[in-house]
């Protein structure tokens, strides 16, 4: 069963159960009843809104044939992973390194810095400063900087004003 919970680190449990089902054709609300827990509690797990509990998981695993411990194992490995994302993700850069100017377009307190990170990261290398460009590398990360303008551009701290020419 290892190499299974590698593959399914931190998804919910309720996915990885809701699949096992699918797979040996067992519908969610008599498999709950042979296990002496209400339709919806299974319910409500395997759609993500709630986790597994030591004796449900154990039940669950039993009746599966897996490896004690397994559900309960996904759901520490989903809880590890839902933390470390709270603590890794800042809401948005250090506002008082960039300048409003940057994006007169729109109220820079509504930007959503994670979903639109690829406009923001070209136009601060499009228009920013020395110190706006280690602003958005360091909120957001060499790899992914690199990843949207280009390695030779972040290494200078620039963008191609038209990367689709070649320069000679």
């Amino acid at each position: 069963m290892e190499p299974t919970i590698e593959k399914y680190k931190g998804i919910h449990p309720g996915m990885v159960l809701e699949r096992e089902l699918k797979k040996r054709k067992l519908k969610k609300g008599p498999f709950a009843l042979s296990l002496q827990e209400y339709p919806q509690t299974l319910n409500d797990i395997t759609k993500g809104r709630r986790g597994f509990t030591p004796a449900l998981s154990l039940k669950v695993d039993k009746a599966l044939g897996m490896e004690e411990g397994t559900m309960l194992l996904l759901q520490t490995w989903y809880e590890i992973k839902k933390e470390q994302q709270k603590g890794n993700l800042a809401v948005h850069p250090d506002l008082s390194v960039l300048r409003k100017a940057l994006f007169w377009d729109t109220d820079i307190n509504k930007i959503d810095w994670q979903q639109q990170y690829k406009a923001v990261i070209e136009r601060v290398f499009e228009r920013g400063n020395e110190a706006e460009k280690k602003e958005i590398i360091s909120f957001y990360g060499e790899e992914k900087v690199k990843a949207v303008i280009g390695s030779a551009q972040a290494a200078n701290n620039r963008l191609p004003v038209m990367p689709h020419l070649k320069t000679k």
